[in-house]
């Protein structure tokens, strides 16, 4: 319990004597300790809040305004009418499964003009955080250094579990204990779900995407990334699932949308759910991203992308089928292109075995320290020396399996019928829920788009994988004559019609039938492929790792606290990250502004790509400068703005922030020097997008003339 204490006392003196170093501005920060860490350097950078102001249990708060967005995003509450703003991205699979050729609302966007006209999104979910805690002791006591990491693991969600219970008893809320500083410090979340989540409003996706590919993850920008849902609750405002009966959601708090804009150097804050960052790697596994895992994956996507994307030109249907798919495929691999980049750049390596030099060098010269923390770099480069088969088939299976051919992973789902003894009220229970999947895939499937994934994806998968992990039956099919009609003539998962033909006329003496299907068998050899022969392995290194970074990481912040800022990995908790708006020098002779105005649309316009047409309207909008009341001071619309946020996957969709607690923007994306930040932040390039709420607005306003919206919101100049 004592070396309990003297670890918090030592996080939090550390986290301090950082927030007035010139190195705050990095970090990601637990908003229920903002009082004690980072409130007096907020308030100097022009924060005009208190801490108590973002972050309460007893009062509203800015927290309140902020929840995740279906899976993996951010929104924001912006009216009391329970009315959200998150990304275009974020709601572009409810925009697109809305969409058909005669309704395209990923074109044309698409506009609620009244209560009654707004679109439900089944399984869509927003999440509120209740309130957070620290329960570290709890734990903590239960844990000791003898426990295997399997025994540990046992204890801690035991343990988690009597936590959560007790915090759920009597309520409606959700609970979940997670761990911070790589399993150092523990914390108990609070949640509260609603499930009636509709859709209000959409830009068409050439202002939601404008630019695509070409400009995801670069500065310059002038995407108007955005969309509006709103929330429903019961009579009594609590979650429902949906009904015609449910009234929009009155929430704890709304944030004033302010219209006067930022100047240069103005103090902003994100809040929002950043999902991951790594920040602390040693150099073993910065050299594992650099030369293994991150080219392995490019590689797959480059084909992924090629193939789609070629299809998608071909076809209006296929675009529809395949936009989310082609969206959701392309982000991380871009990202993954400029992190390899930015990382070679700033000598990423080299700068992680210096720090590692500096802390062998001190541990060496004090034998309590010795003792302790002696072999922990030593022990990374045995384990990831040993390990990189086993990672990179991970990483491979993954990009295979989830993001690769779909009859495969459509044909795994099936796995449940073949399970002996099943009830016959569980069985057709199984089967229901596969004829709905089953019609949720082929609505967006073409057989002929995944047959040229199949055989260019199964081919790289096979190169880059070791060749005692290659599954047999996906050699054996490679290595025939015709490898697709080997496999896509002999499966009934190609077809929508010969499935659902399976399934109603299904008894357990079709078993046998799928457990001979072409496809069910090849699904089948992946997987089992993979958890014989990769997945054991993986786990056993996985442990020795998790040891091992809990103890550099207890470690990093006991012997070197005046090195650098110790602040939680992002794990899809909430998080205030703040900075100032201004702009950057990527490299030599290059200086970036940090704003883009309306001009720039119309400089990239090219209405022969898909990637930076303009619609007409807007255009002549731009072309006549009708701007309405949304103008900065020079007759300007801004489009977007940059400033030095600590931002991540998880932040699209958060709300841009100022002194006084007013929303200004969207977070939406980081630029190119940035995509590196996960893993080594550097303060002075690594920059965050927003786009301006006032262009928001102004497509709301001017483009949609969907004045109703405005009339909702708290405008504040």
């Amino acid at each position: 319990m004592k070396k309990l204490q003297i670890l918090r006392i030592t996080i939090l003196a550390i986290c301090f004597s950082f927030a007035m170093s010139a190195y705050a501005k990095e970090g990601m920060w637990l908003p229920y300790l903002l009082k004690q860490l980072n409130e007096g350097e907020m308030q100097s950078m022009g924060m005009k809040l208190s801490a108590e102001d973002i972050y309460s249990v007893n009062q509203s708060s800015l927290k309140d305004a902020v929840l995740i967005f279906g899976g993996g995003c951010t929104g924001e509450l912006i009216s009391n009418q329970g009315l959200l703003l998150t990304n275009h991205h974020c709601g572009y699979g409810e925009i697109q499964s809305h969409s058909s050729v005669e309704h395209d609302y990923l074109t044309d966007g698409f506009w609620a003009m009244s209560k009654e006209e707004e679109l439900p999104n089944p399984g869509l979910t927003v999440t509120f955080i209740i309130r957070m805690e620290d329960v570290t002791a709890q734990l903590q006591d239960s844990l000791s250094k003898n426990m295997s990491e399997d025994e540990r693991n046992v204890v801690i969600r035991r343990i988690s579990k009597r936590i959560t219970t007790k915090a759920e008893e009597g309520t409606h809320y959700d609970a979940e204990v997670r761990p911070f500083y790589q399993g150092n410090q523990f914390v108990l979340i609070i949640t509260e779900t609603y499930k009636d989540v509709r859709l209000v409003g959409a830009p068409p996706s050439s202002v939601g995407k404008f630019g695509f590919d070409t400009d995801n993850w670069v500065w310059p920008r002038h995407t108007g990334d955005f969309s509006m849902f709103r929330i429903y609750a019961d009579s009594n405002n609590l979650p429902a699932e949906y009904s015609p009966n449910n009234v929009p959601f009155t929430p704890r708090h709304h944030l004033p949308v302010q219209t006067n804009g930022y100047k240069e150097d103005d103090f902003t804050m994100v809040f929002g759910f950043p999902g991951r960052t790594e920040e602390y790697l040693p150099s073993p596994a910065v050299s594992y991203v650099l030369d293994h895992g991150n080219p392995a994956k490019i590689s797959m996507r480059d084909e992924s992308l090629e193939i789609i994307g070629k299809w998608m030109d071909s076809d209006k249907k296929i675009n529809i089928q395949y936009a989310a798919k082609q969206s959701r495929i392309s982000n991380a691999w871009k990202k993954w292109i400029g992190q390899s980049k930015g990382l070679k750049q700033v000598d990423a390596i080299g700068q992680k075995q210096a720090l590692e030099e500096k802390f062998q060098t001190a541990v060496d010269g004090n034998p309590a320290w010795k003792e302790e923390y002696g072999s922990v770099l030593e022990g990374y480069t045995t384990v990831y020396g040993n390990a990189v088969p086993y990672m990179l088939g991970r990483d491979l299976l993954i990009e295979y399996f989830y993001y690769g051919p779909e009859i495969i992973r459509f044909a795994s789902r099936f796995e449940a019928l073949a399970e002996e003894g099943l009830s016959e009220e569980k069985q057709q229970a199984i089967i229901e829920k596969l004829k709905a999947a089953t019609k949720g895939h082929f609505k967006n499937y073409q057989k002929s788009v995944d047959e040229e994934l199949f055989l260019a994806l199964s081919k790289l998968y096979v190169d880059n994988l070791n060749q005692d992990f290659v599954p047999v039956q996906l050699a054996e099919i490679l290595n025939s004559k015709n490898p697709i009609a080997e496999l896509y003539e002999n499966t009934i998962f190609s077809s929508e019609e010969e499935v659902m033909n399976f399934l109603d006329d299904f008894s357990t003496k079709k078993v046998k039938k799928l457990q001979k299907d072409q496809a069910y068998v090849l699904q089948k050899d992946v997987l089992d492929t993979y958890l014989s022969k990769i997945k054991p392995k993986y786990n056993e290194y996985n442990n020795e790792l998790s040891l091992l970074n809990r103890t550099y990481m207890k470690g990093l912040m006991e012997v070197l606290p005046k090195e650098q800022v110790y602040y939680p990995d992002a794990n899809f908790s909430l998080r205030v990250t703040y900075g100032q708006v201004n702009g950057y020098k990527p490299r030599d002779g290059v200086e970036y502004e940090f704003y883009t105005t309306a001009d720039g649309i119309l400089e990239k316009m090219d209405n022969s790509t898909k990637e930076f047409a303009v619609p007409e309207k807007l255009a002549g909008l731009i072309r006549e400068k009708q701007f309405g009341n949304y103008a900065d001071e020079n007759g300007d619309l801004r489009v977007c703005f940059i400033g030095s946020n600590h931002t991540t996957g998880g932040n699209s969709g958060s709300p841009a922030i100022n002194a006084n607690g007013e929303l200004i923007g969207l977070n939406f994306d980081r630029t190119w020097e940035s995509t590196m930040s996960d893993i080594m932040y550097d303060a002075t390039i690594c920059r965050n997008i927003m786009v301006d709420i006032r262009y928001v607005l102004f497509i709301i306003d001017e483009y949609a003339e969907a004045d109703h919206l405005i009339d909702e919101l708290t405008l504040v100049k």
